[in-house]
């Protein structure tokens, strides 16, 4: 296996795979949209992407990042927003050696966390999450977080 960062040129390689997670996550499939959006993030450096490819190169699984920056800190970190391991490919350790992949990347950015979540019904990637070192945060005590939809 061959853990990647992707380029604009190497898009192509998660198109399928963003599919599939977004559908994971109860989402229609629509590959017209994922190829869009991923497109759109790569192109605009909004995003970093790696993806593990087999022997083939194969696409088995990826991950994306998207930069946090704190200005009261002063800092950049990353928001890993998005990991999918094929089905077929699951513990084979792919989900783990993509995030270690990602850690390597924040530190030599100089990033002081990674940022996670998941959903509360996706206790395999908890389990995960949690067996790499990851600490399950409680509620913000200093700030509240607010949304509204924009219409």
């Amino acid at each position: 296996m061959t853990v990647k960062k992707i380029t604009i040129n190497e898009a192509h390689l998660v198109f399928g795979l963003f599919d599939a997670y977004r559908v994971f996550y109860r989402q229609p499939s629509d590959l017209k949209l994922a190829k869009r959006f991923i497109t759109e993030r790569l192109q605009n450096n909004e995003s970093v992407i790696y993806v593990v490819l087999n022997e083939t190169g194969t696409p088995l699984g990826f991950t994306q990042l998207y930069p946090k920056y704190s200005s009261a800190r002063a800092v950049k970190n990353w928001i890993l927003n998005d990991l999918y391991v094929q089905p077929e490919h699951r513990k084979k350790g792919i989900g783990a050696l993509l995030i270690d992949t990602a850690m390597q990347f924040a530190k030599t950015e100089g990033a002081q966390f990674v940022q996670l979540e998941t959903a509360v019904d996706n206790y395999t990637a908890q389990s995960l999450y949690e067996a790499l070192g990851f600490i399950k945060q409680q509620p913000d005590t200093d700030f509240f977080v607010y949304k509204k939809p924009v219409m």
